[in-house]
């Protein structure tokens, strides 16, 4: 018996639509945002950087806005708070020893009567290449990512274990410049619950849906491994002051990502092989400093997936509080453009951030207001991160990756 429509969009990721899963952001240390993921199509969610000083602040300021990029994956808001979602150079470049992160994402809970809940939680380390105690030397990163989303109503759940691994290179004496080249591997599994799905030879006429179902079902879950390489380069001009660029590729052997993979015997007419696209993403940033109290933190995440494109831009600022005090507030503002595939561009969503330090400790909380037409139900469109990240053993020697 060939599948129902809304079976043959759960099991076939070719049929599925990108929904933006969001992280959190945190400078130097790790909390920033975006990625994204596919979902079936009927729960669809498209969204998917001495002239003088000042110059140099406000080329890349007009750089920033001039990116105007859009993206399909993961997806947070707040990406710095978990850094190895976006770039594997990014692991073990902090300014500690170690950095512990978490992030949750709760989308749409005024509209869906069950929200999309994302977690993403990583651990990474840095370790220096030689024994001798230099100011600057190579170093290098190693780290494990844990991520999972879930969609309560078919029970449809992505989950992926990674190990990371990162080489900082110094480029000079000084510290000034560096190079980071890493690469990640993962292992992912895909499962859904068919007991929260009916189909309509279920339907008996009169009471609902319940009837069995003559459906051939394949197996409800399976497992890929996955492959992503990443770059970053740091310029820090002095202590206060530093730029990021950077780029990764995700999905560098395209996995099959299809339920059908293991079951090819079930006569459906859907293809047995649905290959994720590669994913290329950039990434720009700067740290710098507009009094002696006031820091910016103006980036960009940019990524190209498939027909997908998706730009998140803002600036965060850094506000100390009191000349001793180990307290700091942070404030920021973002927007999301997308192209969606059908070519169109739209403006998925507007987010506001708040943040605090403490010492070494780093809350995040943001708000997402989606602004796009998306088909659902009711006029609030929200959606809810939170993290928080730690840095161990703190040094402020070099800054290799914005905290907030």
């Amino acid at each position: 018996m060939f599948f129902s429509k809304t079976l043959k969009r759960l099991l076939n990721t070719n049929s599925l639509i990108v929904r933006p899963f969001h992280k959190p952001l945190i400078d130097g240390v790790s909390l920033d945002h975006s990625h994204f993921e596919k979902v079936p199509s009927f729960t669809r969610r498209t969204s998917l950087l001495r002239f003088s000083m000042h110059r140099i602040h406000l080329s890349f300021l007009i750089l920033l806005t001039a990116s105007f990029l859009f993206a399909q994956d993961k997806h947070f808001t707040q990406y710095y708070a978990a850094p190895m979602t976006i770039n594997p150079a990014l692991t073990g470049a902090i300014q500690g020893k170690y950095r512990l992160g978490l992030v949750r994402r709760d989308q749409w809970r005024q509209t869906l009567e069950s929200p999309y809940l994302t977690l993403a939680g990583a651990v990474d380390v840095r370790f220096n290449t030689s024994y001798k105690k230099k100011k600057f030397d190579d170093a290098i990163g190693a780290g494990i990512l844990f991520f999972n989303d879930k969609v309560d109503d078919t029970g449809f759940r992505t989950t992926q274990m990674a190990i990371s691994t990162a080489y900082h290179k110094a480029l000079d004496q000084h510290g000034l410049h560096y190079l980071s080249l890493g690469g990640q591997i993962s292992t992912n599994q895909r499962s859904v619950n068919y007991e929260n799905l009916t189909f309509e030879d279920q339907y008996d006429g009169t009471n609902g849906y319940s009837l069995p179902t003559g459906e051939a079902l394949p197996e409800n879950n399976f497992s890929y491994m996955d492959v992503a390489l990443g770059l970053n380069y740091t310029f820090s001009p002095n202590r206060r002051t530093t730029y990021f660029v950077g780029g990764a590729m995700h999905h560098v052997f395209r996995p099959n990502v299809s339920f059908l993979a293991a079951n090819p015997d079930i006569d459906v007419s859907i293809p047995e092989e649905d290959n994720l696209h590669r994913k290329y993403s950039g990434q720009l940033a700067a740290r710098f400093p507009v009094s002696e109290k006031i820091h910016l933190t103006p980036r960009v995440l940019f990524s190209l997936q498939g027909p997908h494109l998706e730009m998140n831009a803002g600036t965060n600022i850094r506000l100390s509080v009191g000349d001793y005090s180990p307290v700091a507030l942070y404030l920021g503002g973002w927007v999301r453009p997308v192209k969606n595939a059908d070519n169109s561009v739209s403006l998925d969503a507007v987010v506001g951030l708040i943040g605090i330090e403490y010492n070494n400790l780093l809350f995040g909380f943001s708000y997402d207001l989606n602004i796009d037409d998306l088909p659902l139900p009711g006029p609030n469109r929200s959606s809810f991160e939170i993290s928080i990240a730690y840095l161990g053993n703190y040094e402020n020697e070099e800054i290799l990756c914005p905290k907030f």
